[in-house]
């Protein structure tokens, strides 16, 4: 078998700039109540031949129960003129604001799961497998050291059942 290497960055969905650089709102709960947070961390590939996205929350997140208590939740993806609402959704916490409110997004809800009308792509993901991370599975402790006091995150194995782009 031969190989060749090629840009990621030259498809359609480059997770690695998606995710970590132009972020993501990770969305749960339903149409009586739900909460979004920024995410600058996951993946997305290919598990039990299931195209999938992984994303990892911390307990203390208030966006945490909401996927934990779903059986769905939405990864949304926007365009630079949403920058701010996306800095204001990681910075603050559903507990002590209308995100919704505080951003001007607008609620939509995709196979009955939230999501904003602003974005661009939102991929709609059904919980497979979670995980709780824990100090003694890291083999680079230097992870562990740069954490702090913050709780460690949950991984959220989830197959994405659909993709929708804005029109």
């Amino acid at each position: 078998m031969s190989f060749e290497k090629i840009n990621l960055n030259d498809s359609e969905f480059n997770p690695f700039s998606r995710i970590g650089k132009e972020w993501m709102l990770l969305t749960a709960g339903t149409e009586e109540k739900f909460n979004t947070m920024t995410a600058s961390w996951g993946f997305a590939g290919v598990m039990w031949n299931k195209n999938v996205l992984v994303a990892v929350v911390r307990p203390s997140r208030y966006t945490y129960e909401f996927i934990e208590n779903n059986e769905t939740f939405t990864a949304s993806f926007f365009g630079d003129g949403q920058r701010d609402a996306l800095a204001f959704c990681g910075k603050n916490s559903g507990r002590d604001c209308d995100k919704v409110k505080e951003t001007d997004l607008t609620p939509v809800f995709l196979d009955g799961a939230p999501a904003f009308n602003e974005a661009k792509t939102v991929l709609v993901c059904r919980k497979l497998y979670a995980q709780d991370m824990t100090p003694d599975s890291f083999i680079d402790k230097a992870i562990l050291d740069s954490n702090g006091d913050q709780p460690l995150h949950k991984m959220f194995i989830a197959e994405i059942v659909s993709a929708y782009t804005a029109l």
